[in-house]
């Protein structure tokens, strides 16, 4: 008897801990915002790529979360956690629905989408709900690199993990 929902929920506390690893372990500090530029969305589409769906956001947005909390950006943690949640679930959408004779353009399409949820996300964060109005506009470019190194890079891994990993993550032993 197969048992995906736990299966699921494993991979998903699995792919949320390569998330948080992802997004500490390089973080480039950005002077004019106090921000920093990691990786970790580059773990957030291969969330969406991988599982997808709630399990995948979830993974993606709590690792992010997580990494945000133990690197002393608390207020940033809820924010963070809705982004990437909202980034796995558009770009599965993307990745699922549109081109799927052509997996490597539906890839190239979701992680695109993803991250502009991510620019316009954390903008709109900034501007509104810290109270920055639009001198927000200063983070843009560093989520726009961090955003386009994490595209070609999760682009990269996400064309071999699709095909080698994606089949065996959830089959029964």
């Amino acid at each position: 008897m197969k048992n995906t929902n736990l299966r699921k929920l494993v991979i998903s506390g699995l792919m949320a801990a390569i998330v948080f690893v992802f997004t500490i372990v390089i973080r480039i500090p950005i002077a004019i915002t106090g921000g920093y530029v990691n990786i970790g969305d580059a773990a957030v589409l291969l969330c969406s790529y991988l599982i997808g769906g709630v399990y995948g956001a979830l993974a993606a947005g709590l690792g992010s979360a997580l990494a945000d909390l133990s690197a002393g950006y608390t207020i940033y943690a809820p924010a963070t956690f809705i982004i990437k949640f909202l980034m796995v679930i558009v770009a599965n959408i993307f990745y699922t629905k549109t081109f799927k004779e052509k997996r490597p353009v539906a890839m190239v399409l979701a992680g695109i989408f993803a991250e502009f949820i991510m620019v316009f996300g954390y903008f709109v964060f900034e501007s509104i709900f810290l109270g920055l109005g639009l001198s927000a506009f200063a983070g843009v470019y560093g989520n726009v690199v961090q955003g386009g190194v994490c595209f070609i890079i999760a682009t990269a891994l996400g064309t071999v993990l699709v095909k080698q990993v994606k089949p065996r993550l959830l089959e029964s032993y």
